[in-house]
């Protein structure tokens, strides 16, 4: 385990966990569900989102043999098949609105075993959570070539005119029947948004009118493939034609090596609604030209042209010296569609070379190093705040919009709430506008812990501000609450003392701080005052209202203090 881990990090991965299925339920649904589960070693490997070649196990022994040098990178090669003998994939014009690109190949006499088939299927799902976008932009389909014959339509119909039986059901359905059907699915769901509100929806038909798939949504039922499938037809359809053929690309390199002829791909037609034709996968080898000093200049080293070009061979680039050593010419293969300029080359070198093996040295820029003052200010708060008996709390900075609206008795218009677009749960909908209601769901938490409960803490708050170039600025704010069977207004105002005392500000009018009595939401009425220093309102301090304690699931009185510090550094 610790040699693989050692050779992850030098291949520039990260061995994340060594675990296994039993292991992995048993943290999720306790030892009783995980009953059964194998025991087999899994081992989760942090890839960089750029690299689909690593996605799979293919890709990633394959690229690990080629950086310890066993084995030489494959030469992959497309095969034209005779005229009139190959696929054909015709794009009709009705696609234009919905999914206008597609793209297609075929692994002819491929052999698969259950690991092999698992491993297949595996990939096509990172595809469609990673490049693809969650079948935005590419979706991909595979079908067993030998139950059904070309050419092949790709067209766009009404809901109603397409029906055929999906993927692993046991009847045949319309597409509209589809979008219903899997509609509570917890997979396919996800992807249903994609064309439901469209007049067409797209379909691949066959010769004889057989559905091979409804993309981006589901497969046919008559052509998915198995263990004993042979013959491989995959077709990308798409709104994005250049991730498209990264995709056709990066499936048909990683498992053309179970083919007859390994890493050898059938090429298939793809017609245009215009006539024209182009011929996939386009496995397309490019040459670009590094020179060996910007490689040593940029990573720190200095090695000879002929060991850098031996460094990037090993990272699947093959390379070599040309022009009396003022070159290095560098083959970038169809598999790696990451590497789009020269730093990616660089960054390739440095990775070969080994990130530990670069010699340290000292930045020829003189710089000395120093804290913002208004961190600076917040840790001396933070000490003297708990040396006055206060526990301090760090709160989420995303809460709902209950939270600093409802709860507080307040409108969300008036928060200037910055929201969050696609909130991934109702507890993380916009950022805090304030720290009082962490403090109190924190208190809410901890209610059978002793009275009195003494909280605190100093962090930023979010609000809109048109002002500024990104809408929205942090403000720091410090927050106390009082928790006991008696709300202890004076200890919060007590705090506040301190706190002014801390921070040099006396009680006055002329150039201190003052409290006027004000009514708040949150607040009791008659029991609320606002703070004024350094000529403007800073916070509020007072007894929270009984409706704010009783929505926060708290039983008892609260006394509440928040300020914003900004003014005082």
């Amino acid at each position: 385990d610790e040699e693989f881990n050692e050779l992850c990090f030098e291949f520039g991965l990260e061995l994340d966990e060594i675990t296994s299925e039993k292991d992995i339920i048993s943290k999720e649904k306790g030892e009783e569900k995980a009953k059964g589960a194998s025991d087999t070693i899994l081992y989760k490997i942090d890839v960089p989102a750029n690299r689909y070649d690593l996605l799979c196990l293919e890709g990633l022994v394959r690229g690990l043999q080629v950086f310890k040098e066993r084995i030489n990178l494959p030469r992959y090669e497309k095969i034209i098949p005779a005229q009139g003998e190959g696929q054909r994939l015709i794009i009709t014009e009705e696609t234009v609105q919905v999914r206008p690109h597609a793209v297609a190949a075929v692994l002819r006499n491929i052999t698969f075993t259950k690991e092999r088939y698992d491993s297949f299927i595996d990939l096509q799902e990172k595809l469609h959570q990673n490049i693809c976008r969650r079948r935005a932009l590419v979706a991909i389909g595979t079908h067993d070539l030998d139950t059904i014959s070309g050419p092949f339509t790709f067209t766009a119909k009404a809901p109603s005119e397409i029906k055929f039986k999906p993927l692993n059901q046991s009847q045949e359905y319309t597409a509209s029947q589809i979008m219903d059907l899997y509609r509570t699915d917890s997979h396919l769901r996800h992807y249903l948004h994609l064309i439901e509100n469209k007049p067409l929806y797209p379909v691949i038909y066959d010769s004889n009118g057989v559905v091979l798939s409804m993309p981006p949504i589901i497969n046919g039922d008559h052509t998915k493939i198995s263990v004993n499938t042979r013959n491989v037809f995959i077709e990308c359809t798409g709104t994005d034609i250049t991730k498209a053929k990264i995709v056709l690309d990066i499936i048909v390199t990683m498992f053309s090596e179970y083919c007859e002829k390994p890493f050898s791909v059938e090429a298939a037609e793809v017609v245009y609604p215009n006539g024209k034709t182009h011929i996939y996968p386009e496995l397309a080898y490019r040459k670009e030209k590094v020179k060996p000093e910007l490689i040593n200049k940029k990573v720190g080293i200095s090695e000879t042209p002929s060991s850098l070009a031996k460094l990037l061979t090993r990272m699947c680039l093959k390379s070599h010296v040309i022009g009396n050593g003022n070159n290095i010419e560098i083959e970038i293969p169809p598999t790696r569609a990451d590497i789009i300029h020269a730093c990616d080359i660089v960054e390739d070198a440095a990775i070969a070379y080994g990130y530990n093996n670069i010699q340290m040295t000292i930045p020829k820029t003189y710089t000395i190093a120093n804290q913002l003052p208004l961190n600076k200010l917040t840790e001396l708060l933070r000490l003297d705040l708990a040396a006055a008996g206060f526990t301090e709390a760090l709160t989420f900075a995303l809460c709902s919009q209950e939270d600093i609206a409802d709860k507080l008795g307040m409108d969300i218009s008036a928060t200037k709430a910055v929201r969050i677009a696609n909130p991934k749960t109702a507890e993380f909908q916009v950022a805090r506008t304030t720290l009082l209601p962490g403090l109190l769901k924190t208190i809410a938490a901890n209610r059978k812990m002793p009275l009195p409960l003494k909280l605190f803490e100093v962090s930023d708050i979010v609000v809109k501000d048109p002002d500024t170039d990104v809408g929205a600025r942090n403000y720091r704010h410090f927050c106390a609450v009082y928790y006991n069977k008696s709300p202890g207004f004076e200890i919060i105002h007590g705090l506040l003392d301190r706190v002014m005392q801390l921070l040099e500000v006396p009680p006055n009018e002329e150039n201190g701080y003052t409290i006027k009595a004000t009514e708040g939401s949150a607040f009791f009425p008659g029991r609320c005052a606002e703070i004024f220093a350094k000529g403007q309102s800073v916070g509020k301090l007072g007894v929270l209202h009984p409706d704010v304690i009783t929505k926060f699931e708290l039983t008892m009185p609260c006394s509440a203090l928040e300020i914003n510090i900004e003014p005082f550094v």
